[in-house]
């Protein structure tokens, strides 16, 4: 075979969009609980992602140095500290929901940069799947191409019969590819790159469960990021991107193309001669100095750092943060949280956007939710929290609304007489004004802007100003 058609081989392979059948817990296992079976899985992923070679393991030494070589790779890719260890937060991300493509170190093109040499792209579905209605799908699909179209000169035409650059179907197990898919919750969908024959064609799993919202898996999410692939795109490093490995719901109102994924399509077919009104949003960066907090929480032994529609998870025995979207655990939730805390109380973590809160315990939106926070004996003059904490010893929730703050009674359920007080009379040293706010370790943590002070409640003082970052720039 020649070098060319070896060449034209290899990038035939599909993208495919795969769900790891792991059960996926919210709270890092700790290294003493990272078993056997833990670490066999580990090198399989390694085998596959990151090109773990079998004659590694020859001997106990070259196998761990293999290993950790390409366990130093894996977390370069997603942002880790590196430090070639098998930790409990690599390992987690190992099982999370994940596109089956190998990870490239490289900007988020494939090698060579294969793209179609035609702007004026066709497309055929094939087939439909019986799970939505037709005009659903093709609504689904229809809106996934537009989210490139809108920012390059490409446009996509679709066409009831004949040949097309991208074909789309629906099937199940072996569908006439050499690729199988292998049942529910496996491989999702998966997208041939640019070229001739299979390129650009796009096949989706009909063993899974298709919707148009946050049920099973949405249509539009999983063929937005495949149509990326057929366009010539590889995965993003950015967690915000939507060529990032991993699946995340958004629904067609509410996503928005990442900086990350324009720049990368326009550099392979230019910019678009259109407007674009919607906005692309930057991922922010842990380790900005000017980082600021939209809310802090806690779960489960986690602290929580939640910006925009990201958080970062951090754990006291982790050597590193993890940076993840909302919707990624929790697809029901608002994309962008006002305040959170954990109720001790009910075991239980609150989260609020404006007038509504929601209770989750674990993945799970607890079900006789959202509420309103009126329920809770605010006055209708107030529209959102800025930031709530719990002090449990003391069995008191405090709310902060502007300059005001607010005393809840975690036993009475009601708020407590004499409030609200200004912030500056009943916290004194930290201003008329929180962002976010958070209790752990017998200390208070409120954060302002890019600051975040440590507060003794027992005497009302501020006992230090760091940056409000500190804990998740690691």
């Amino acid at each position: 075979m020649s070098p060319i058609k070896k060449k034209m081989k290899c990038f035939l392979v599909p993208i495919l969009l795969i769900l790891l059948n792991f059960t996926f817990t919210f709270g890092f296992p700790l290294p003493s609980e990272i078993s056997q079976n833990d670490f066999d899985f580990a090198k399989q992923y390694l085998k596959q992602f990151y090109h773990l070679e079998d004659d590694s393991f020859k001997d106990l030494q070259t196998s761990n140095d293999a290993l950790k070589a390409k366990v130093k790779k894996m977390q370069k890719f997603f942002g880790f500290l590196v430090t070639g260890e098998l930790d409990s937060a690599t390992l987690e991300i190992m099982k999370r929901p994940r596109c089956g493509v190998e990870d490239f170190l490289q900007y988020n093109h494939f090698e060579g940069k294969l793209k179609w040499q035609h702007k004026n792209l066709t497309y055929r579905i094939i087939n439909y799947t019986p799970d939505i209605e037709r005009n659903q799908v093709n609504m689904a699909i229809r809106e996934a191409f537009k989210v490139w179209s809108d920012v390059t000169p490409l446009t996509f035409t679709k066409i009831l019969e004949g040949e097309a650059d991208i074909r789309i179907s629906f099937s199940p197990r072996v569908h006439g590819d050499g690729y199988p898919f292998d049942g529910p919750d496996g491989f999702l969908a998966h997208a041939f790159a640019p070229g001739p024959d299979l390129g650009g064609d796009t096949h989706f799993d009909e063993d899974e469960t298709w919707s148009i919202d946050s049920t099973g898996y949405n249509l539009f999410m999983v063929a937005a990021h495949e149509f990326g692939h057929a366009l010539g795109m590889a995965h993003s490093q950015d967690v915000g991107a939507l060529m990032f490995p991993t699946y995340s719901y958004s629904s067609i109102q509410n996503f928005r193309l990442s900086f990350d994924d324009v720049q990368g399509i326009q550099a392979l077919y230019g910019s678009s001669k259109k407007p674009d009104p919607k906005p692309h949003p930057k991922t922010p960066e842990k380790c900005d100095p000017l980082l600021s907090f939209d809310a802090v929480s806690q779960i489960r032994g986690e602290r929580m750092f939640f910006k925009d529609r990201f958080f970062w998870r951090v754990h006291p025995q982790i050597p590193h943060s993890m940076q993840m979207t909302i919707q990624s655990l929790w697809p029901d939730l608002p994309l962008k949280i006002d305040a959170s805390y954990e109720n001790l109380y009910k075991g239980i973590t609150l989260f609020f956007e404006g007038t509504k809160y929601w209770a989750v315990n674990g993945y799970d939106i607890l079900p006789e939710y959202p509420k309103t926070i009126y329920n809770l004996g605010f006055p209708k003059t107030v529209k959102k929290i800025d930031a709530a904490l719990q002090i449990a010893e003391i069995g008191k929730t405090f709310f902060f609304v502007g300059n005001k703050c607010w005393s809840y009674d975690e036993r009475t359920e009601t708020m407590d007489q004499g409030y609200p007080k200004r912030i500056e009379e009943d916290w004194p040293g930290i201003g008329n004004h929180v962002d976010a706010a958070d209790h752990q370790n017998g200390l208070i943590y409120f954060f302002r802007g890019f600051m975040m002070f440590r507060y003794y409640y027992s005497t009302k003082e501020v006992i230090d100003i760091v940056y409000a970052n500190s804990e998740v720039c690691k």
